[in-house]
């Protein structure tokens, strides 16, 4: 029943149904009074969509010309119901990130809109008890939405830099004698060192240049096109020609017909082709402090897993994309990528130590480790949570400025932030140093946890979220270009908010309320998905490349006898099919909830095995309390479903030589990779087992979603509903039990979806695209916003100080 609410809403008009609503409900008294009763009697102050959507399809039930109502479609596009027993309010989604406000009084059925700020503070109100601030602080970025630069369509949402391109190639040279004048400027600013690159000051305007450009294709079009640039330099300098045009004629006659095309009549395609081609991006530094940032013995460390993976992946493949450009442009200069983090002289064991380390698998890329220091200068020895370092980063982003510095010997030309923290600091170096800012976020905790903003005092001490979602309202606005990897991420669905969206208006009580924190329509948010990496998660048929000396170890892990403290349950069955899973062991990753959809489905433990790799199996071996409750739970569902002989646990970290060899032997067993969290923002693992073969079921909430294509390449399963995601399971394997190829069908699927979408060369092509397309309309245009940066700092310093400072005690 709810499915046809949501199809009748999507069908409507995106038009504003507040006045319709409004005069519904005073014209059906009785019918609204009913439902609306209803909601109240439920006695939860809070109602959230799929509350609402359950609660309308009870409704209909007795009532189905409700279904056909205006309230009812109301209701549909209705994200949170807010109730005390006299008043409603309603926040309406008629699309992404398009909201309206109405309350009504449930006595005398009068309704009426209401604006963002009023709602918030209702929401106040009834979540502390009736204490409100009518005077409390207001967080409003509205003023500095860009208009002109700002996005109309959602389908456009994370296509910022094409929006860009064709919105401003037209207005470039719109006022005669500027547009052209900066692009000449930008051309001639560039240089790396001391050495000019592509002009020099031998052309003074832009009639020179176009006079420059015309004599030198002349002789270049004669010219064999191979020719070296070195043979050309001495004929191209005295025109006004510096290297960075290109490694030889073709590409220097190229280049220089594109300039000569965006001076004509520039076009977005043009534009972008061009300026990929300019040499500016040398060196690039990216900020990743909390969690042990390592390339050995630390996954699975608290804070320490999918980020790093991608970090590492993410170097090694803009390292080779700079060094192809670079050689494309006929530079000789050598890349460098740094990764910035945090040294912890207290190591465990691992490399976290070490002040410098060289990135395996680069040539020049490295680890910078920089410590944390207390106000006195004194170094913090030991690991803190990510939850609890906002009091050392102001400290370190000014130590980890000095330390890149030194390394470097000058500025980096683009810093990249990742995860809240990273993000924070990369804010705070990129306005001191004058670099552009790309944000990466991985997951925003705003919507991992319900209510967190509204009652966050409630989690202040273990999460420290006052302090979390300020530094990302400062950093998302002050990013130049942020980099997301699903459009969900950033918009959510029709019917979920986007986890960018989230920071669009809420309120945490006796803090502040933000009635305008982020626009989703903003230019500067574009869909740049990352993959696997290809050398280590390949399909499973590849059997030249397959790492056969793990396989013993492999079937050690699998069937091998429990070892203490290291695994639990052993399979009686080893002719069955394998379910694995693989993730850190926290509430969000839900692998508890999957064993326990497991133990609930008895005809799918006949059909199957469940593998999981998680954790520890061991609680003492622990060192994080949420962790340390979800290995209890694991123990509980182990002994009270008696699962040791069908389920094996694995509390080891597998390195990524032996994971991408395990998910290939799972699929030799005609086995599948089970990806259960309660959101995933974007799911590396998924897109790991669907490279190596394996047919895959992943959450529907967040990235899996997009990576998937349910029915095709995977499955879809909603968390939320274990025992239909555990129906869904056993029915594809009973239908590959009798139909042999429907297994290789998904597999083949799986893999190729993959390769289509999801890989690292495709990745740090867009990612030095974007870096340079940004930096030039952020030169020739307002983008960097004076103003907008004021605010920011006023409001990190009288806001986000103090209460990182309080931390501290």
């Amino acid at each position: 029943m709810s499915e046809l609410f949501l199809e009748q809403r999507n069908e409507q008009s995106t038009g504003s149904l507040v006045p319709e609503f409004i005069a519904f409900v005073r014209e059906q008294r009785n019918q609204t009074h009913r439902v609306f009763h209803w909601l109240i009697g439920l006695q939860r102050p809070f109602l959230l969509h799929s509350d609402v959507i359950d609660a309308l399809a009870h409704l209909c039930q007795d009532d189905p010309d409700l279904s056909s109502t205006v309230l009812a479609r109301a209701l549909a596009q209705c994200q949170e119901v807010t109730l005390t027993p006299s008043w409603i309010y309603l926040a309406l989604r008629r699309r992404v990130a398009r909201w309206e406000f109405v309350r009504l009084h449930i006595e005398t059925m009068d309704a009426q809109a209401v604006n963002v700020a009023e709602y918030l503070m209702f929401k106040e109100r009834t979540a502390t008890g009736g204490h409100e601030e009518p005077w409390g602080l207001e967080i409003d970025m509205s003023p500095f939405y860009r208009d002109q630069f700002k996005l109309r369509e959602e389908g456009s949402i994370g296509r910022g830099v094409e929006f860009l391109n064709r919105r401003l190639s037209s207005r470039l040279f719109e006022e005669l004698g500027k547009g052209d004048r900066r692009l000449l400027n930008f051309l001639r600013m560039h240089s790396h060192r001391g050495q000019v690159l592509m002009l020099n000051d031998s052309i003074a305007d832009v009639a020179g240049l176009r006079n420059a450009l015309r004599q030198a294709l002349l002789p270049l079009r004669r010219r064999a096109a191979s020719i070296p640039y070195e043979e050309l330099a001495p004929e191209l300098r005295p025109l006004g020609f510096e290297p960075g045009w290109g490694c030889d004629a073709a590409r220097v006659r190229n280049t220089m017909g594109l300039l000569l095309d965006i001076l004509e009549a520039p076009s977005p395609q043009t534009i972008e082709e061009f300026l990929g081609r300019i040499p500016m991006i040398f060196s690039i530094a990216i900020l990743s402090p909390h969690g042990w940032f390592g390339q050995s013995n630390v996954l699975g460390r608290p804070d320490t897993g999918g980020q790093v993976v991608y970090i590492l992946d993410q170097v090694r493949a803009l390292e080779r994309e700079m060094r192809a450009r670079l050689a494309e442009q006929g530079i000789d200069i050598e890349p460098e990528v740094i990764v910035i983090t945090r040294l912890i002289p207290e190591s465990e064991g691992t490399t976290s130590d070490q002040r410098i380390e060289p990135i395996a698998g680069t040539q020049n890329a490295r680890i910078l480790r920089v410590p944390f220091r207390s106000d006195n200068g004194d170094v913090l020895p030991h690991w803190i949570s990510r939850f609890h370092l906002w009091p050392f980063l102001e400290r370190f982003a000014l130590d980890a400025e000095t330390e890149l510095l030194a390394e470097l010997g000058d500025r980096p030309d683009l810093i990249i932030g990742n995860y809240s923290d990273g993000n924070l600091v990369a804010s705070l170096m990129s306005r001191r140093l004058g670099v552009s800012q790309c944000n990466i976020a991985h997951a925003l905790e705003k919507t991992k946890y319900l209510f967190s903003d509204l009652y966050w005092r409630d989690n202040e001490d273990r999460y420290h979220f006052s302090c979390q979602f300020t530094a990302d309202l400062i950093a998302m606005n002050t990013a130049d270009f942020i980099i997301t990897s699903t459009y969900q991420e950033i918009a959510g669905t029709d019917d979920s908010l986007g986890q960018y969206e989230s920071y669009m208006n809420f309120t945490m009580p006796g803090l502040y309320r933000v009635v305008a924190g982020v626009d989703v329509y903003d230019p500067k948010f574009n869909i740049v998905s990352p993959g696997a990496d290809e050398e280590i998660y390949f399909p499973f048929t590849e059997t030249d490349r397959r790492l056969s000396h793990l396989h013993g170890e492999i079937e050690q892990l699998l069937f091998g006898e429990p070892v203490q403290g290291q695994s639990r349950g052993q399979l009686q069955d080893r002719d069955k099919p394998l379910l694995f899973s693989m993730a850190r062991l926290d509430r969000i990753k839900n692998i508890g909830g999957l064993v326990d959809w497991y133990a609930r489905a008895p005809e799918l433990r006949d059909r199957v095995n469940l593998v999981v790799v998680a954790g520890h199996v061991d609680g003492n071996a622990s060192g994080d309390s949420e962790e340390r409750e979800q290995i209890d739970y694991m123990h509980y569902l182990m002994n009270t479903h008696g699962l040791d002989g069908q389920v094996r646990w694995l509390g080891v970290h597998l390195d990524k030589f032996m994971a991408g060899e395990f998910y290939r032997c799972i699929a030799d067993r005609r086995g599948a990779f089970v990806q259960p969290a309660l959101f995933e923002a974007f799911g590396l693992t998924v897109i790991e087992a669907m490279s190596c073969g394996l047919p895959t079921f992943a959450t529907c909430y967040g990235g899996p979603s997009e990576i998937i294509e349910h029915g095709q390449s995977g499955f879809h399963i909603d968390p939320n509903h274990g025992d239909q995601a555990a129906a869904l399971i056993l029915e594809f394997f009973d239908t590959c039990a009798n139909k042999p190829k429907h297994w290789q069908a998904f597999s083949d699927a799986a893999i190729a979806r993959v390769q289509e979408r999801y890989t690292w060369r495709r990745y740090a092509e867009r990612m030095m695209t974007l870096s340079r397309v940004y930096g030039f309309w952020k030169y020739v245009t307002d983008l960097e916003r004076a103003e907008t940066s004021r605010y920011l700092e006023m409001f990190y310093t009288l806001k986000f100080r103090p209460l990182a400072q309080s931390m501290l005690g």
